[in-house]
């Protein structure tokens, strides 16, 4: 009986797996997949079986010429014709996720294309965020790379992006494209080539180096590179494919479903105390998770001291420094003291950092940690600090 049961079970799953198909694309939520004329065209043949002609007539053949950044790609070789029909037919199939990619490109792309335009840099080089992020600001690979342009640390901070415990801009859309816009155009410089500057973009410039100099070969297709490299390139041209003409892979989006592009202005600011989000945002008029959703980049629930370029609502940017001040110069004059300079020492209250210790005693963040004899910032309550040597 219990072989009988699971023969029968398997049945039931083989039968439901077969049917599955013509039930999603009649009553499911992809039934947008297939366009309308081609689904009613099927239906009118009453030999056809039920899913006879809803997917053939979908282009789902990888194109045989492509360009990519100016440089053609040579596909009348088939092993590269193969690698890229490879990574197309993988994306092409991955529906919900180009459907995604589609929407996001609405709210991202205009930005990316307008400073690749000014940087005069080509376009096609927008499909690399898709590539690294499918345009989402708190990717983070496994490696520590994180954002839009999936930046390491280190190169971002060596292209001007901030990165501390306080702020991440990998995180920021404005200030991680022009970031990766510089990264991009330094390695096209050193490599002639806009292939060559998005393999090294992905697995980096010294090791693309060291490939090119063992193997006497410059040309990315007769290079043999790491394979999350070679499929890299692959994966930029069959995003391009798809993205420039969806509706050829059967992609159709009403207008009103691709998001918008966030509305809001930039503004430089100077910040002398931490300044808690929820009141900053409330003096704007808006709340906490309207600022944080706005600044991705920014880590903790306060805006930290000093000098930095945030997001703000459109048509705020003429009234935030005054908002800052009056918050801060408020805040600051409510939890502080002037600590007498002619003592020896001071003991950390809760509340006190490094920072506005030296704000009170005026003397340098520097000469207090030599003072004694600290690594870091960090201080507990209760500490004894040297102040007056």
């Amino acid at each position: 009986m219990k072989h009988l049961f699971y023969s029968l079970m398997g049945i039931c799953v083989m039968t439901i797996l077969l049917v599955t198909p013509s039930i999603g694309i009649e009553t499911g939520p992809f039934n947008n997949l297939i366009p309308d004329e081609t689904y009613k065209a099927a239906r009118m043949n009453s030999n056809a079986s039920p899913n006879a002609g809803l997917f053939h007539h979908i282009d789902v053949s990888c194109p045989r010429a492509l360009v990519l950044c100016g440089e053609a790609l040579p596909l009348e070789d088939i092993a590269v014709w193969e690698r890229l029909d490879r990574e197309f037919t993988i994306a092409m199939w991955d529906r919900a996720q180009v459907y995604m990619w589609l929407k996001r490109a609405g709210r991202y792309f205009p930005l990316i294309e307008e400073e690749l335009a000014k940087a005069d840099m080509p376009i096609d080089l927008k499909y690399v965020a898709v590539a690294e992020s499918a345009l989402l600001p708190y990717i983070k690979s496994s490696a520590g790379a994180v954002g839009y342009w999936q930046f390491m640390r280190r190169t971002a901070r060596k292209n001007g992006l901030r990165k501390d415990r306080f702020i991440d801009e990998r995180r920021n859309i404005d200030s991680s494209t022009l970031a990766a816009i510089k990264y991009l155009k330094y390695l096209y410089n050193r490599f002639d080539s806009w292939t060559l500057a998005m393999a090294a973009y992905n697995c980096g410039e010294n090791r693309l180096r060291k490939e090119i100099v063992q193997q006497k070969v410059n040309d990315f297709f007769r290079l043999n590179l790491p394979m999350e490299t070679e499929r890299y390139i692959f994966r930029i041209a069959a995003i391009k494919i798809i993205m420039e003409n969806p509706a050829k892979y059967g992609y159709r989006l009403p207008a009103d479903t691709i998001y918008r592009r966030n509305q809001y202005d930039r503004v430089r600011i100077k910040v002398n105390s931490p300044l808690h989000i929820t009141k900053f945002a409330n003096a704007l008029g808006t709340d906490y998770k309207n600022i944080k959703e706005m600044n991705p980049q920014l880590l903790r629930h306060h805006l930290p001291t000093g000098h930095f370029t945030i997001n703000v609502p459109a048509g705020k940017s003429d009234e935030i420094q005054a908002v800052i001040s009056r918050l801060t110069g408020k805040t600051y004059a409510k939890k502080t003291k002037q600590i007498d300079r002619s003592s020896r020492f001071h003991i950390v209250k809760p509340g006190d950092t490094l920072s506005s210790i030296a704000q009170r005693t005026g003397i340098p963040i520097g000469t207090l940690k030599q003072q004694n004899n600290l690594d870091s910032s960090l201080i507990t309550v209760g500490q004894k600090l040297v102040i007056n040597p």
